[in-house]
């Protein structure tokens, strides 16, 4: 998963709040039992993160201490707010006491700065980074850093908390948060970071939205096509030459592009091309028919792919520079419908609430049944205290409070009275005038502050324990008070069927494939040959010809070989084998 998964749910109040983004043993031993039998402890009762102060008098029982807390935040410069709004952060110091504070550290790549950050040893109270799995290369970094004592450990101080406390229980946490970035065997019960996003109930759709690729309806209907019909990538050429030869306009006068580039710019897009990818297009590693592991590069689709790919960029029928087009492009050639086909974008998305584009698909996969996969949860993001830092475990209660209901309520919905209202059941209805600025005015409304007019700074330490329905009485922010907000998403959902998708979706619970690279032996170069690949990949779908795009395949694969790529593919069966350390190697689907 990119950062832009931020992109991806970027309206939904639950999504809003999603912030993108090893060496050790994964695997189980007894020290693994550590956390299960620290979780025996664990408190869900009422017990506030205040209570340790509630002899203050005159206090709130949210008060937590008269102190400021400063985060520094290792994201890209387009996932971060600055400015947190005067009223809200008054809010926040007469609940709690706290003066807070976020700084991003800048860099062109969000985990060089996070290298550079922890390297110079000057942190303040907590630092935020992307980490939506244990396999992500932030964790090899984080995960130096807690070997080396950078870090505190959160495990004790979650006990006392009503929210983070639930971290301690068996079957809250996903295998691969549990056991592969928290509260890993190596560290005999500790957790050193905690991975953020984690829903309330799992196995669950949380925001009723449909994503994959979209085509402009006018253009179906033109040609009397039923886009759900197309489940191949030979039907999808078929469909792009018959909407290049309709001769079909944009907005402008253009020609339309019949295969456009994701809504959030170029990159390699599985759901569109699903037929030829070989597992999850940023793991390329799955089972086959007979359960073997195998890298893409070591299959037949690797070339397939890149033929099929070279036949539409030499026939004009996909966007030149699909896998590079920069984000205000594509998102320009989206709106000004440019695109024929829009590659990935999402129902929650402004500009097509009008249903200008409605979903195609989805394309079959490469092996197993097409229902729809859902995680039995997932974490995205992570937040640490540095070893440094005076009374962490005010740092704990602050976090617990943001993640509870009263907290969400300010950072999600802003300021009662001002921002919203309660309603009988004491859900909030969001200000019709609230949402009449955020309309005209996207960015003057963000300067109310809190993350349903954009600004999520309560995200990076409160986004979690997620249930907005039953916390807030609907999934989306300001359905209450408008259900046309989004007058196109259940439409879209009925469109394509989403309710029995749901129904009948497969549950996974397990780590991705490329989560285990820390541990091994030769992981760095083999990462090192991964990243070749994936650059291989598109240098071969622009080469001249087929039999020098294979000669790169092939070159790649070479090198793959030589970083160790079977050894790797033998630890991922053998991880496999255990239920604790179950890898997501497309297995569910064989029988379905």
């Amino acid at each position: 998963m990119s950062r832009k998964w931020l992109r991806f749910l970027a309206l939904p109040v639950i999504a809003s709040v999603l912030f993108t983004g090893c060496s050790g043993n994964n695997g189980t031993n007894e020290a693994s039992n550590d956390q299960t039998a620290n979780s025996k402890n664990a408190t869900t009762d009422d017990s506030s993160a205040a209570n340790a102060t509630a002899t203050n008098d005159g206090k709130p029982e949210t008060w937590i201490a008269d102190r400021k807390i400063k985060g520094l935040l290792f994201y890209d410069s387009d996932d971060f707010t600055e400015g947190l709004n005067p009223e809200i952060q008054a809010e926040i110091k007469k609940k709690t006491g706290i003066d807070f504070e976020l700084e991003l550290m800048k860099a062109e790549h969000a985990i060089d700065g996070m290298i550079a950050g922890l390297a110079s040893g000057d942190l303040p109270d907590f630092v935020g980074f992307y980490l939506n799995n244990s396999g992500r290369p932030e964790m090899s970094v984080v995960l130096k850093a807690a070997r080396e004592g950078m870090f505190t450990d959160l495990a004790p101080l979650f006990k006392d908390t009503k929210v983070y406390s639930k971290y301690l229980q068996d079957g809250f946490l996903p295998l691969d948060t549990q056991y592969g970035v928290m509260f890993r065997p190596e560290f005999n019960g500790s957790a050193y970071f905690a991975h953020m996003n984690i829903a309330r109930n799992g196995g669950q759709d949380p925001w009723r939205g449909v994503g994959g690729p979209f085509i402009r309806k006018d253009i179906a209907d033109s040609l009397g096509i039923d886009p759900r019909t197309i489940k191949t990538t030979d039907q999808l050429y078929d469909l792009a030459k018959k909407i290049k030869d309709g001769n079909f306009k944009d907005d402008n006068g253009n020609a339309v592009v019949p295969i456009g580039p994701r809504f959030w710019g170029g990159a390699e897009t599985g759901p569109l091309f699903n037929d030829l990818e070989w597992g999850a297009d940023d793991q390329r590693i799955r089972a086959d028919k007979d359960g073997k592991v195998l890298h893409e590069a070591q299959t037949p689709y690797a070339l397939k792919k890149v033929e099929f790919m070279q036949k539409l960029l030499s026939e004009k029928l996909i966007h030149p520079e699909f896998f590079t087009v920069d984000e205000s492009r594509s998102t320009e050639g989206a709106i000004n419908g440019s695109w024929g086909i829009i590659a990935d974008m999402h129902s929650f998305q402004d500009f097509n609430q009008n249903m200008r584009y409605i979903p195609l698909g989805p394309i079959n996969p490469v092996i197993g049944s097409n229902k729809m996969l859902l995680s039995f949860k997932s974490g995205y993001s992570a937040w640490a205290i540095p070893s440094t830092t005076e009374k962490p475990e005010e740092v704990v209660k602050f976090a617990d409070f943001l993640a509870s209901r009263e907290g969400k309520l300010l950072w999600m919905y802003g300021i009662e009275g001002r921002d919203y209202t309660l309603d009988a059941n004491g859900n909030p209805v969001v200000k019709q005038e609230v949402l009449d600025l955020k309309a005209k005015d996207p960015n003057e409304a963000k300067k109310l502050g809190f993350a349903g007019v954009g600004n999520s700074w309560g995200g990076f330490l409160g986004s979690t324990d997620i249930d907005n329905k039953s916390d807030f009485g609907e999934l989306n922010y300001g359905e209450s008070a408008n259900g046309n907000l989004y007058p196109a998403v259940e439409k879209i959902a009925e469109y394509v069927g989403l309710d029995q998708r749901i129904k009948d979706a497969l549950i996974i619970d397990a780590y991705q494939p490329i989560s285990f690279i820390g541990e091994y032996q030769n992981g760095t170069e083999l990462k090192a040959a991964l990243d070749n690949y994936n650059d291989s990949l598109i240098r071969a779908y622009y080469a001249k010809n087929t039999d020098e795009a294979k000669e790169i395949l092939d070159s790649a694969l070479k090198q793959l070989e030589a970083s160790g790529l079977d050894d790797y593919l033998k630890l991922l069966t053998d991880k496999n084998a255990d239920p604790k350390t179950k890898v997501n190697l497309g297995l569910d689907t064989l029988n379905q």
